[in-house]
């Protein structure tokens, strides 16, 4: 039996433990931006709705309640413009990065397919390729890959770990292109509602795709949003044939929201008022960062958007890494998102105000 993982690239949170310990002895204690895991609490909406289905002795549907099928399409249309959603064009899933990782697999995809995602992204992307055994493949612009043999496109916008968000225009584009050349088109928008800079756009946004949403899917999730990385809650929505197909496969798969999350869920879709009161957390932590990077002789580049700041001091970005443990403050290295990233540090704004603030001094 050959070990799958062998696949697979080295977790690379792994080689930043040394680096942690240096943070962890710090007199102050560590600052840890490494890691973009909600820290604020669940907005209390979504407690009451979590413990009022706590009472939930059977099982759940892989495709979801009605409810929470309403909650997904009344969201997509309020919220990224969608037209016309119906039940069958949204599938809630177990937490995007589950997603991310088993669709090329559960698409039937595998050796002598390629799989493309930008040349800085989530690592994911590639893992999700090497477990099916497809071929994982990089782009700076999509429209110049070869599409022989692609059959899954990635976008990610806003991007993790640079937070660029693409132009409505650029968007138009790249659906156009893998539409005339029949490549399924994935667009992970879990950063989609923390603009700062610029204001994200979907693809299911109809001035993006024409109305038709032949061809192309957009994921998102309530981690970031709602502070909901703890119930894995997600979706995906678009074409209704693709995510009909992946009901049947996931049906099969067992793969089920919880109930209480699924009602979680509905509640949180429903209330746009703890979102307003999350991004401005996020936005007076991200000001202070920025302006503290800054003054420190960082350079932030892209970080119009997401949880994220791309930094960077033009040197590897292990020496980054090291220099500011020795703060107390760890940091992601850029090149765990790619070669690209090599000179580069991804600073996470999602520690609570009383850390940010230690980090603001020690950079001060």
């Amino acid at each position: 039996m050959s070990a799958v993982s062998s696949r697979l690239p080295v977790f690379p949170w792994d080689k930043l433990e040394p680096y942690k310990r240096t943070a962890l002895a710090h007199p102050d204690g560590i600052v840890d931006l490494s890691v973009g895991t909600p820290v604020d609490p669940v907005p209390a909406l979504i407690q009451e709705a979590l413990v009022a289905a706590a009472d939930s002795p059977g099982y759940p549907t892989v495709w979801g309640t009605p409810e929470l099928r309403d909650a997904l399409t009344g969201w997509c249309e309020r919220r990224l413009g969608a037209v016309g959603f119906a039940h069958g064009n949204v599938l809630p899933v177990v937490g995007s990065k589950e997603l991310v990782a088993w669709l090329p697999t559960q698409l039937g995809l595998g050796a002598g397919d390629k799989v493309a995602y930008p040349r800085l992204a989530y690592p994911t992307y590639e893992v999700g390729a090497r477990l099916c055994g497809a071929e994982p493949v990089v782009y700076d612009d999509p429209t110049e890959l070869d599409p022989a043999g692609l059959k899954l496109l990635w976008l990610n916008s806003p991007s993790n770990p640079t937070g660029r968000v693409l132009p409505k225009e650029e968007l138009v584009r790249i659906v156009a292109w893998a539409r005339e050349h029949g490549v399924l088109l994935l667009s992970d928008e879990c950063y989609l509602e923390l603009g700062w800079e610029a204001d994200p756009v979907s693809v299911l946004h109809p001035d993006v795709c024409g109305g038709s949403y032949e061809g192309i899917v957009a994921v998102h999730s309530l981690s970031k949003r709602s502070n909901l990385a703890g119930y894995r809650a997600a979706f995906i929505a678009g074409d209704a044939a693709v995510l009909g197909e992946l009901l049947q496969i996931r049906k099969h798969g067992g793969m089920m929201t919880a109930a209480p999350v699924q009602a979680a869920t509905v509640a949180a879709l429903g209330d746009d008022a703890h979102v307003a009161e999350q991004r401005a957390r996020y936005a007076a932590r991200r000001e202070v960062l920025k302006a503290a990077l800054e003054a420190h002789g960082f350079r932030i580049e892209h970080s119009e958007a997401s949880l994220y700041l791309w930094a960077t001091r033009d040197e590897p970005c292990w020496e980054t890494v090291a220099y500011l443990a020795e703060k107390g403050v760890l940091v992601a290295p850029g090149d765990f998102y790619g070669e690209a990233g090599a000179r580069h540090v991804r600073v996470a704004f999602t520690a609570t105000d009383e850390r940010v603030a230690a980090a603001v001094k020690r950079l001060g």
